[in-house]
């Protein structure tokens, strides 16, 4: 059987749940499942709760081990699991050393290995790359979150921000193109929070220049989601002045309503909202966005909640991960007066909706345009913008150069081929 990894939540962890694997099996573990927890709603942690049952049910002689955000929250509701023989908090699980103790049969004193990541300091071993076939490498250059938004659970499961050197992050871009990478993605928890721990305080900014300066054939730089007030000038420069930093970025932007965004403790109004959206787009045309957006979040009324979806449309945001409020103990937003889950649940349906509109009239509007495509595994190929492209048959990892000629039902763009692009 060896080691299998389940993922639960944000990209971030799928990505890691790679290095989990390999770092396990590194340490000789095997007949195992670990299961990469999410904190971020109640919902997700049932689901890793139902995931561990599920687990020692199909598999009964395996070893189960729970890790992630939510074991790092809730590492005792984990712990008294009888499923459960692990609990490894997240300051330990990329950590080959956390998974020796099962194998080679040192007894515990308890099963729950979990310590206080808020006193996690270091600025080490946080560098981790997660592949997407032969196409794109995620490089996490950042991890935890200093920041205290009334809703979120996630700084007490990823504990405070901490930050790659630059150096050892453009050593290992380097090392992905080197290997045949043509698309590398900065990742983190609260990226735009970059170097603040660091000496001399680089910028998010800074090491994009530093990693478009000093790796001249990496082809392609994505930036994932970004708390756009932190934005710094040096990151404003690199959008306007390298094509390589491609045109798409994903805002932690939660609403479109003032009132909202000072109860959620959010450190941007609505106008500097769509203030920064439109400095981008002025230094970048073809810069599209996404968004997270929180819905039926405490005291949010249908005043309220139309400013959020108008945002929609006035930001021309496209691509929604649109999430109902979820409850989380210990938060703050947990003691504010409620709104119905029924309500939350229809909201974000009409803000998915909206989001499915934006993107269709994205898609259509690139019919009878040139494309740079990046190719990837299953038939599915990227523009710069980000947008799907069904490209069957094409092999992973290449740039080539398409026309848009339509867009098929799963808003996937068709394409006719032109050539190579590199």
């Amino acid at each position: 059987m060896g080691v299998q990894t389940l993922s639960f939540g944000c990209r971030l962890n799928a990505y890691e749940a790679s290095v989990i694997e390999a770092e396990a099996t590194k340490a000789g573990l095997d007949n195992a499942i670990i299961i990469n927890t999410c904190a971020v709603t109640a919902e997700a942690v049932r689901q890793a709760k139902k995931a561990v049952r599920k687990a020692r049910r199909d598999n009964p002689e395996a070893r189960i081990i729970v890790t992630g955000c939510a074991a790092q929250t809730e590492a005792r509701t984990f712990g008294d699991m009888a499923e459960v023989d692990l609990v490894i908090g997240n300051a330990d699980k990329l950590d080959a050393r956390s998974y020796a103790p099962m194998l080679f049969g040192v007894p515990l004193n308890d099963k729950v290995q979990v310590n206080d990541i808020i006193s996690v300091r270091e600025t080490a071993g946080h560098l981790i790359e997660g592949m997407d076939g032969r196409a794109r490498a995620f490089v996490q250059v950042q991890n935890g979150c200093d920041h205290r938004c009334t809703f979120c659970i996630i700084p007490f499961g990823r504990g405070p921000s901490r930050s790659v050197p630059m150096g050892a992050v453009v050593e290992q871009v380097k090392k992905l193109v080197a290997n045949g990478y043509l698309e590398v993605v900065l990742t983190g928890v609260d990226i735009t929070s970059y170097g603040g721990d660091l000496p001399g305080t680089p910028t998010l900014g800074t090491l994009t220049q530093a990693i478009l300066r000093h790796v001249p054939d990496l082809a392609r730089l994505r930036i994932s989601s970004i708390d756009s007030i932190e934005a710094d000038d040096a990151l404003y420069d690199a959008i306007a002045g390298d094509r390589r930093l491609m045109p798409h970025l994903h805002l932690s932007l939660q609403s479109g309503d003032d009132m909202i965004l000072k109860r959620m403790k959010r450190r941007h109004s609505r106008a500097d909202a769509l203030a920064i959206i439109a400095k981008l787009r002025w230094l970048r045309p073809d810069m599209v966005f996404g968004a997270d957006i929180i819905t039926g979040f405490p005291t949010e009324d249908d005043a309220m909640f139309a400013n959020t979806l108008a945002i929609i449309a006035e930001a021309n945001l496209t691509y929604l991960h649109v999430f109902p409020y979820s409850v989380r103990e210990g938060t703050p937003a947990a003691r504010m007066p409620q709104v119905a889950a029924s309500i939350a649940k229809e909201r974000a349906a009409i803000l998915r909706a909206a989001g499915e509109r934006q993107v269709a009239a994205l898609c259509a509007s690139r019919i009878g345009k040139t494309e740079t495509v990046l190719t990837e595994r299953n038939d599915i190929a990227r523009t710069e913008q980000f947008l799907a492209v069904a490209m069957p048959g094409a092999q992973p990892g290449q740039l080539l150069a398409v026309r848009v000629t339509g867009v098929d039902t799963s808003l996937r763009l068709i394409v006719e081929p032109l050539s190579q692009a590199a």
